[in-house]
């Protein structure tokens, strides 16, 4: 059976906005992001297991607030204390994780078919985030990541890259249509197009 996504009804390719007399490179990139592994990993109060020793894909889980451990394969999101978020287009590494942290020390749960990912690139990509989201977009950095709200929705933000901006949000499936709008909305003044 193959997921149907939050977004199929009103992501359309094209160019949107004030995208007129401007050079595509300066216009905001927006993708859906389908069919990504997604599973969260809680240690539990109890568990004496250091975590740092862990190794998934050549990375480690970092134990502070908002680094994320990337490579090519994998991002692991620092999601809170003891909790991570790990996203892989490979679904293969859900062995993998399933194999490496016991059920005794973690709880383990695949999100992959509970969440919307909405990718947004270009130079005025943390602009548009200030419109409805009130975090501190300075303190932002590469492989950085936070949780926060965006017009009233929960999301959870992360920085893929700076040069050019790339951020990841991921929402609730049954709040994607909503996110989408709204991100779309803030677009408007600076042109986009939806790859």
């Amino acid at each position: 059976m193959k997921s149907i996504s939050a977004l199929n009804k009103v992501y359309k390719k094209g160019f949107f906005g004030n995208y007129e007399n401007k050079d595509e490179s300066d216009l905001i990139k927006i993708s859906e992001l389908k069919d990504l592994l997604i599973v969260q990993v809680v240690q539990y109060k109890n568990s004496s297991i250091s975590v740092e020793n862990i190794d998934i894909a050549g990375l480690n889980l970092k134990v502070e607030a908002p680094l994320v451990s990337a490579n090519k394969e994998i991002r692991i999101l620092w999601f809170g204390p003891k909790n991570w978020l790990l996203i892989s287009k490979n679904k293969d590494h859900l062995k993998t994780i399933n194999s490496l942290f016991k059920e005794s020390d973690f709880a383990i749960t695949d999100l992959s078919n509970s969440r919307s990912i909405i990718e947004i690139e270009g130079k005025n990509s943390l602009e548009v985030l200030k419109k409805g989201c009130p975090f501190n977009f300075d303190e932002l950095k590469k492989n950085n990541c936070i949780n926060s709200v965006f017009n009233g929705i929960t999301i959870t933000i992360d920085m893929i890259d700076e040069e050019p901006c790339k951020i990841r949000l991921f929402a609730l499936r049954s709040f994607g249509e909503s996110l989408y709008h709204s991100i779309t909305d803030a677009c408007i003044e600076f042109g986009y197009k939806n790859v």
